[in-house]
């Protein structure tokens, strides 16, 4: 199995960002995508880049300062 997952701290931790905050961007449907296996909420680590490449973007665009 090649597939790879972080927990809500290791995307934190990548982000930079409190683990409080992450749980947040998920209520919300901000962040990226999450499942659940029993009580654990896991994030695939593709799904994690490719939702910080799509930041990164967002953040270089036309509009950006």
């Amino acid at each position: 199995m090649a597939d790879r997952f972080m927990t809500t701290a290791e995307v934190a931790e990548v982000c930079r960002t409190p683990a409080e905050t992450v749980r947040f961007w998920r209520h919300v449907n901000k962040g990226p995508k999450s499942f659940k296996v029993g009580r654990r909420v896991l994030y695939a680590v593709e799904d994690v880049e490719a939702w910080l490449a799509e930041a990164r973007q967002a953040a270089s665009g036309p509009d950006a300062a």
